[in-house]
């Protein structure tokens, strides 16, 4: 596989600084799985900070490339799909390696962030990479960042699950590996790989701070994952966005195709008797033909993500992968939700759902009505300081009959809950209710609700993922939930 070439305006320290091949390092060795995570965890992480602590040489595609060098290169043998964009990238990657997996694919699938498990991130279809395989790779990760900090800076806690991944998938010799971008895509950790095709979902404005403030300049970033030879699928959006789409694409040489326009792509919303209400998508090329498929995810934005991962199906049938039309609709049926309006508790019913942009938490809302039916839904809503706070608030209090601002636990980004109360009274002089602890907010709302009633968790992963994490132990301590009534807490 071709080396990466450089991202558009790198600067010359991320192109010129290569690690020449050394002699094989000797692995990090941990006492057990726990101070394995305390090494990772002493690394610097992004997805925990404010955008104005982040320093200029966080994002340095060097210093990945050198110790991808330092481990021989695991990712030239392999085949990749890259997905970008704010919002949508994950469903795509989920429904395109449900499907690859049903094509009858060893699919290695790299995302971010995760719910529960960190090993959630590295994965062989839906099989998590095992704690001893995970402590394993970052020992050998881990000396090979060590190896080159001296000229090159410590790795990031993202570099290090990236390498670890790229490493465990090679020696796994699985056949292709379906890779989410972490944050942007220029200089995101990952854009050192050469896939096969990619894909660039919804443009939203998000991470200002980091990619810019417009959607041009953020399209930019994600653009950047574009390769020459490669091709990019996207779908109609903004004018602007696309502007910029189609200049990166002809100054890089990459061929971009967008559905509807360049690709055959249409889709209705329906109900049935056998799904209910739910999208159907059509799709075809002269080597696929995918007729009315049924989205698997629930919500109408999520038509064009199941049409831009069946164009990376069929990006991957001209490259000489076999993703004939059944078992690509049979994998599809089998996509996991993974916080995408994910049921964790069955009574009362309780939804989780990482939603963290008011695009995003907009669709929420239209998906809840659209496929869910309930008398009243309560709103569990945190975020991070650092997201368009007004914009989210505006839109959950559209769907919300009655809401609770909290925050997670372990994002210290967080905003503080009664900050977002006083913003959603200020903006629509209605009342609601401030927990100090997700615990406390479940336990509130669990006890305003009857039986009809949904409680939705939503506003950022983290907040998500500690729902999903309370639940489960709870669910561990009691009888089966169709034993009694589930009052979790």
């Amino acid at each position: 596989m071709a080396k990466t070439p450089p991202a558009e305006n790198q600067t010359p320290a991320e192109t010129d600084n290569q690690t020449a091949p050394g002699k094989t390092l000797r692995p990090k060795r941990f006492a057990s799985p726990e101070t394995a995570m305390k090494y990772l965890d002493s690394h610097v992480n992004v997805e925990r900070m404010r955008p104005a602590h982040i320093g200029k040489d966080t994002f340095k595609l060097d210093r990945m490339r050198a110790i991808l060098e330092a481990l021989h290169n695991p990712h030239e043998g392999l085949k990749f799909v890259h997905v970008a964009g704010s919002k949508g990238k994950g469903s795509i990657v989920e429904m395109a390696a449900s499907a690859l997996t049903a094509c009858g694919y060893g699919v290695g699938v790299f995302t971010s962030p995760h719910l529960t498990d960190i090993r959630e991130r590295i994965r062989i279809g839906n099989e998590l990479v095992t704690v001893e395989e995970f402590v394993r790779a970052l020992g050998h990760v881990g000396a090979a960042a060590e190896s080159v900090a001296a000229e090159h800076g410590a790795a990031t806690y993202f570099e290090l699950l990236t390498a670890m991944a790229f490493r465990y998938f090679a020696e796994r010799a699985v056949d292709v590996v379906v890779v989410e971008v972490g944050l942007g895509g220029r200089l995101d950790t990952t854009n050192v790989i050469t896939p096969e095709c990619s894909a660039i979902a919804a443009i939203h404005l998000e991470h200002t701070q980091l990619l810019g403030d417009t959607l041009e300049k953020i399209a930019r970033e994600k653009a950047g994952i574009m390769k020459p030879g490669v091709t990019t699928y996207t779908f109609k959006q903004d004018d602007g966005v696309m502007e910029v789409f189609r200049e990166t694409a002809e100054q890089v040489g990459a061929k971009l195709l967008v559905l509807g326009e360049d690709v055959d792509f249409s889709w209705r919303f329906e109900s049935s008797p056998e799904l209910g209400p739910h999208a159907r998508v059509c799709l075809s090329s002269e080597h696929s033909n995918h007729e009315h498929l049924p989205v698997p995810l629930p919500g109408q934005h999520q038509a064009v993500n199941c049409g831009l991962a069946l164009a990376l199906l069929d990006g991957l049938r001209q490259r000489g992968f076999d993703t004939a039309e059944r078992p690509v609709a049979v994998g599809l049926e089998q996509t996991q939700r993974f916080g995408r309006l994910e049921q964790v508790w069955k009574m009362p019913r309780i939804l989780i759902d990482g939603a963290h942009t008011p695009e995003s938490i907009h669709a929420l809302v239209k998906a809840i009505g659209a496929h869910i039916r309930y008398d009243s839904m309560v709103v569990v809503f945190g975020c991070a300081a650092d997201k368009d706070v007004a914009g989210m608030i505006d839109k959950i209090g559209l769907g919300a009959d009655k809401i609770l601002f909290t925050r997670a636990t372990a994002n210290p980004r967080a905003m503080d809950p009664a900050e977002l109360q006083r913003l959603y009274s200020e903006r629509h002089g209605k009342m609601a209710q401030v927990e100090p602890t997700l615990k406390d907010a479940i336990n509130t709302a669990v006890k305003s609700v009857s039986r009809g009633d949904l409680i939705l968790v939503t506003g950022s992963f983290y907040l998500a993922g500690e729902a999903k994490s309370r639940l489960q132990a709870a669910a561990a301590k009691r009888k089966p939930q169709s034993e009694v009534e589930a009052k979790p807490g």
